[in-house]
C-alpha cells in the first residue's frame, strides 16, 4: 500500500527490511487465497444483501519466451488480440453497496493443440473449485456476451447455480408454447420465432428513462437448447435507429428489473481490474514460472480486498449512516502518508502522542487524497 511505482521483488526490498530474493522465494510457496478472500468478504458483506457471482477475463501484458502462458488473448483496451498473459477473476458483488472482491484468481493456460478442452472447460473447472467458498445464498452467475454458449450455461446449471447473460441481437430464439398439446406424439416445446420489432407478445415491465423501454417473456434459445427469461431493452429516443439489448437468465422466475440490475453490477468487476492494475501491481510481476505469477496474481487482488475491508471498517465507525464509497487512490495516498510519518516520528525521536493528538495530524494523513478516509 506504501510504494510508489510498480509492485514488484525489486521495489517490494525497498520498502522493507526484507530481501529481493527472499520475496522471490516466498512467492513459491503455497496459500488458500480462495478461503482468506472468502473470510474478508463475510466480514463485510451482510448475509441479507443482494449479491450476484461475477466472472471476467483481463489482458495482462507479458514479455519472455520462458513466461508461462505466453499467448495471443484479446486485449479489451487496444480492441485486438496481442501476446501476452490472461486471468481469469471469480468476484462477489454487493449490488447495493455497489462495491466488488474478488474471490478466486486463475491464469488461462495456453491453448494444448492435441487437447479437446476450451477455455470454457477451464472457467468452468475455476467455479466448481470456487463454488465451495461462496456464499449458500448467491446463485446467479453474471457474465458478458462471451460467456453466452451452451457449454457454459449448461456448466453453471449443473453446479446449481443460474446463470445470467449477455445474447447476440440476431439470436434465434422461439416463443414457448402454451396452448394445448395433442394427444398424441412429442409434445410441443416452441411456438413461432422471436420478433424483435414486434413486441406484442411481450410484457412491458416498464419504462427506465422517456422512450427506453424493458420488455419480458419466456422463450426458447435453439443454441442453448433451454428455455430462458428473457429481459429485452428497446431503445426507441432515436427512430431512425432503434437499439435493442438482450439480456437472458436461466432462472425463470427471476425478474426482469433484477436481471437488468444484475448485468449492470457486472461492470463492477472492471473496477477491480482498474485498480489492481493501477494500485496493486497485478501487471508489475516479474517472475516467470506458474506458481509464482499466480501467487502475484492472488496477492495482488487480496490487497484490494484488505484495503477495502480496512475502508469500509473506517467509515463504519466514524460515518455508519452514510454510503460507503471506496477510492484505491485516495487509500494508498493515505498509506502512505501515514506510513511516512510514522518514519519521522520514529527516526526523529519525537513525541508520538503529542503529534497524533494534534488536530492537523488527520490533514497531513489525507494530503493529497481526492475523498479523506477517517484516520484510526
Amino acid at each position: 500500500m506504501v510504494i510508489c511505482g510498480k509492485v514488484n521483488f525489486t521495489n517490494l526490498s525497498r520498502y522493507s527490511e526484507i530481501t529481493e530474493r527472499t520475496y522471490r522465494r516466498q512467492f513459491s510457496r503455497s496459500y488458500n487465497f480462495i478461503k482468506g478472500n472468502a473470510e474478508i468478504i463475510a466480514k463485510v458483506i451482510t448475509a441479507t444483501a443482494r449479491q450476484i457471482i461475477a466472472i471476467d477475463c483481463s489482458f495482462v501484458p507479458k514479455s519472455g519466451k520462458a513466461t508461462y502462458g505466453i499467448e495471443y488473448f484479446y486485449n479489451g483496451s487496444a480492441s485486438q488480440s496481442e501476446k501476452g498473459l490472461e486471468i481469469s477473476v471469480i468476484a462477489i458483488v454487493d449490488v447495493d453497496a455497489k462495491q466488488g472482491y474478488a474471490v478466486s484468481v486463475q491464469q488461462t493456460p495456453p491453448a494444448q493443440p492435441e487437447s479437446k478442452r476450451t477455455r470454457i472447460d477451464w472457467y468452468l473447472e475455476q467455479l466448481a473449485a470456487t463454488k465451495p467458498y461462496l456464499p449458500k445464498s448467491v446463485h446467479h452467475v453474471v457474465s458478458d456476451g462471451f460467456y453466452s454458449k451452451i457449454k457454459w450455461v449448461d456448466g453453471v446449471v449443473a453446479l446449481g447455480l443460474d446463470a445470467i447473460g449477455k445474447l447476440r441481437c440476431d439470436a434465434d430464439m422461439r416463443y414457448v408454447y402454451t396452448g394445448e398439446q395433442k394427444p398424441l406424439g412429442r409434445p410441443r416445446k416452441y411456438d413461432s420465432k422471436v420478433d424483435l420489432t414486434d413486441v406484442s407478445r411481450m410484457t412491458l415491465v416498464s419504462e427506465i428513462e422517456p422512450l427506453l423501454y424493458l420488455y419480458t417473456v419466456e422463450v426458447w434459445v435453439i443454441s442453448m437448447k433451454r428455455k430462458v427469461r428473457l429481459a429485452f431493452l428497446r431503445d426507441c429516443r432515436q427512430p431512425e435507429r432503434v437499439g435493442q439489448v438482450l439480456l437472458f437468465s436461466t432462472d425463470i422466475i427471476l425478474d426482469a428489473s433484477e436481471i437488468l440490475c444484475f448485468y449492470k453490477s457486472r461492470f463492477q468487476i472492471e473496477f477491480i481490474f482498474r485498480d489492481a492494475k493501477q494500485f496493486t501491481g497485478l501487471t508489475d510481476c516479474q517472475a516467470r514460472d506458474l506458481t509464482k505469477l499466480d501467487f502475484h496474481f492472488n496477492a495482488s487482488l487480496m490487497a484490494l480486498n484488505l484495503a477495502k475491508f480496512d475502508a469500509w471498517h473506517l467509515h463504519l465507525s466514524s460515518h455508519p449512516l452514510k454510503p460507503f464509497v471506496f477510492s484505491m487512490a485516495s487509500y494508498k495516498r493515505l498509506a502512505l502518508n501515514r506510513h511516512l510519518l510514522d518514519r519521522f516520528i520514529s527516526l526523529l525521536d519525537l513525541d508520538l502522542t503529542l503529534i497524533k493528538l494534534h488536530p492537523n495530524f488527520h490533514k497531513l494523513c489525507n494530503y493529497g487524497s481526492i475523498s479523506a478516509y477517517p484516520c484510526p
